[in-house]
């Protein structure tokens, strides 16, 4: 992690070799300082590609380059363990994650995203260090604050998804003995300190795909929402004021078709606060919007090219948990409205999901395609789509969620109109008044394969126990009660036999 990784070679001849010469990221910086914008997008790179080498190779040492990128985690622990959408392959721990059964420490998905938020933490540090003490660069406080908004992010996937960790920061990175356990509070204190030491210092505009400031507030408001969860202290109007000051930016608006935020051409819509971008030719991945576009297809019985894939493999399907918050049964789901309600494939499919396993029960989600929103574009290996991973449309539903959990610094009134933005955009009937169900439905329908479902039903207490069941919840067909534990996930056994200062989390 030391290393750019960076190599100059000297000519060679039949009879002599010259060696090749390792540059430091610190000697390579001094020789050159124009080089920091790579390292720069490196750092970016490891929450979309597997790795810059190609979709083959991994940052992650011993990890298969297809399952281990961020974006396929993300939606494997965030969509797959929730209501909305299953996968059908069980390969080696998917079961465990669409059964929400038999967690453990072992599970090769949770070790791949905990390895991948450790991989990105020391790389950002240690950019951030030498950025700090060892070299100058112009714009070097615009550089640093986008590494620590890089950090935090990875920082935020580990409170939720794990809740602790050792905290490396600026002070503890040459640290050389195993860090002690930084509890969920203690990394929920340093995430918030350092997006609010940011917010001022980081450019409040900046190129697509890189934070600004809007992307540190939404981040902040996403710590904010889950606050309650991840220290016991809800903090919903903090929540609130900061989800008013990316609205308040100006910078963004709902696109017109809700569709062109998860197509090939979403690089041009006005509505995406942060991507995760993905390039059919630059950024080549089986982990970022491939995996969703492809693994929601099947080459026997969808023609491929209309989603601008060359690939279906036949492995995601939707729940009546997601498309049921349209429609009862699949008659009226076919005759619905709403425009989200259009975006899962019917033909041939069953409303009830009775074996998550047959690819024909339950709706494949067609809500991204590797086709521009007018529907021209390429047919290619691998998809264009860039990730949304923060819009506008989740900035209103935080702010109606925070109003209707009492927040001082929003309205309920407010946060009607704003919640009836998003349903008129999408052509459903307009509401007279809200619930916090309301919002919970909203947000199933909005930002189902976003990756936040989990997370959602977790704050609204719906995750564990058995006030909510959805199909193979717990095992079981019609769903089953899961235990508390499960609110997180296991701490993976490679971590803990790495840090003996590591403990594993209650109940596995």
């Amino acid at each position: 992690m030391l290393m750019a990784g960076l190599f100059f070679s000297a000519c060679t001849n039949d009879l002599e070799t010259e060696p090749k010469f390792e540059l430091t990221l610190e000697e390579l910086l001094a020789r050159d300082p124009n080089a920091v914008e790579g390292l720069l997008s490196r750092m970016y790179s490891t929450f979309a590609l597997s790795s810059v080498s190609g979709p083959n190779d991994s940052d992650i040492s011993g990890a298969n380059a297809g399952e281990s990128p961020f974006i396929r985690g993300l939606v494997n622990l965030n969509d797959f363990t929730a209501d909305g959408m299953k996968n059908r392959w069980g390969d080696n721990g998917l079961d465990q994650l669409t059964t929400t059964t038999g967690w453990n420490s072992n599970n090769k998905f949770f070790k791949y995203v905990y390895d991948r938020i450790y991989y990105t933490i020391p790389q950002t540090t240690n950019l951030i260090v030498i950025l700090k003490t060892k070299v100058d660069v112009a714009n070097e406080e615009q550089y640093i604050s986008e590494l620590r908004f890089l950090r935090a992010l990875s920082y935020y996937y580990l409170i939720d998804f794990f809740g602790k960790g050792p905290l490396v920061d600026d002070n503890t990175f040459s640290t050389t003995t195993p860090l002690p356990e930084a509890t969920r509070a203690e990394l929920f204190n340093f995430v918030e300190s350092e997006l609010k030491d940011i917010e001022g210092k980081i450019a409040p505009s900046n190129t697509y795909g890189r934070a600004n400031q809007a992307v540190v507030q939404m981040l902040l408001a996403k710590l904010y929402l889950n606050a309650e969860v991840y220290t016991g202290t809800a903090r919903y109007t903090d929540a609130a004021t900061y989800a008013s000051k990316v609205i308040a930016s100006g910078k963004y608006q709902l696109e017109g078709n809700f569709a062109k935020n998860f197509r090939a051409d979403n690089n041009t819509s006005k509505e995406i606060i942060f991507p995760l971008i993905a390039d059919a030719t630059s950024s080549q991945s089986y982990g970022n919007t491939t995996y969703i576009v492809n693994g929601n297809l099947n080459s026997t019985t969808m023609n491929l090219a209309t989603y601008g894939a060359t690939e279906g493999w036949g492995g995601h399907r939707a729940t009546k948990a997601w498309y049921g918050l349209f429609a009862s049964n699949a008659a009226s789901l076919a005759t619905s409205n709403d425009v989200r309600s259009k975006l899962f494939w019917l033909t041939g499919h069953n409303y009830e999901m009775n074996d998550y396993k047959e690819w024909t029960d339950g709706y494949p989600s067609i809500k991204f395609t590797n086709k521009n929103t007018d529907g021209s574009g390429s047919i290619t290996s691998f998809s264009s789509t860039d990730f949304p991973l923060f819009r506008l449309a989740d900035t209103y539903l935080i702010y109606a969620e925070c109003a209707l959990r009492g927040a001082s610094t929003a309205t309920v009134p407010q946060a009607l109109n704003y919640v009836n933005l998003i349903r008129t955009r999408a052509n459903a009937d307009v509401l007279t008044n809200i619930s916090l169900q309301t919002i919970l439905d909203e947000r199933g329908r909005e930002l189902g394969l976003e990756g936040v479902r989990r997370q959602d039903l977790i704050r609204y207490g719906k995750f564990t126990g058995g006030s909510y069941l959805w199909p193979w919840k717990g095992g079981l067909v019609n769903g089953t009660s899961i235990s508390d534990n499960y609110k997180v996930f296991p701490v993976p056994m490679s971590a803990l036999q790495a840090n003996p200062n590591l403990t594993q989390n209650t109940g596995y």
